[in-house]
């Protein structure tokens, strides 16, 4: 469970204080999948940074599986990036100088709980893709590795900005499917955070986010199907 209570973000910049949250309290379920929703600027990176310990709130409590970790050192922090949390970007982050295993396996230094390398990137559809590099790969399969090397750390919750924001349609279809089936076959809660509102009818739940602050949060009961959605 990931609990936040009234949760704020100020930026400072000289005397400008910029706020970027704003009083934001929202509860999401253990294997549950949300997509956060906003325009450029809403606040939405803001709040996945906070929640995957990438950034401190202002003011406010967040509680993951009933430990505040508001009040966390920087040393615990660090811990709870590593156990606790999978990130996968828009932009790939990737080692150009490894291969494709070689980028995931690198990732299992960081926990002792993780889980089989090879089974993970077959398990994205880039078993016979082991030994290229990142230069070699399309779009879509440097996604699916970037997926392959937040997963195989095994973590709890599993944070994705703007996933498909680089991708084609289809491409991206692939790939939402990808993210969702992973997750829910590893029991990971899945957060998505997207511009793209087509893509909010596929999530259990959908946050709505405008000028840092929640519009509005809605509950799907009967989610869409991904290969329904349209850019």
């Amino acid at each position: 469970m990931i609990k936040l209570k009234e949760i704020s973000k100020i930026y400072q910049s000289g005397s400008t204080k910029i706020r970027a949250l704003n009083n934001i309290s929202l509860e999401i379920r253990k294997g549950e999948f949300a997509v956060v929703l906003g325009t450029s600027g809403s606040g939405k990176s803001t709040l996945l940074n906070i929640i995957g310990g990438m950034d401190t709130a202002s003011g406010g409590e967040i509680e993951v599986d009933g430990v505040d970790i508001s009040k966390k050192s920087e040393t615990e922090m660090e811990n709870y990036r590593r156990n606790m949390i999978g990130f996968v970007f828009q932009f790939y982050n990737l080692i150009p100088s490894l291969t494709v295993r070689e980028n995931v396996d690198i990732v299992t230094s960081l926990t002792e709980d993780h889980l089989n390398v090879d089974e993970i990137i077959d398990s994205v559809g880039l078993g016979n893709r082991k030994d290229l590099f990142p230069f070699n790969l399309s779009g879509g399969e440097l996604q699916r590795l970037s997926i392959a090397r937040a997963v195989v750390k095994n973590p709890k919750i599993l944070l994705c900005d703007e996933p498909t924001g680089a991708l084609d349609t289809q491409t991206g279809i692939k790939i939402l499917s990808l993210l969702k089936n992973t997750a829910k076959q590893n029991g990971i809660t899945l957060i998505i955070v997207t511009h793209n509102s087509n893509i909010k009818e596929i999530g259990d739940k959908v946050i709505l986010l405008k000028d840092g602050e929640i519009e509005s949060i809605v509950k799907n009961t009967n989610p869409m199907d991904i290969e329904r959605v349209k850019w």
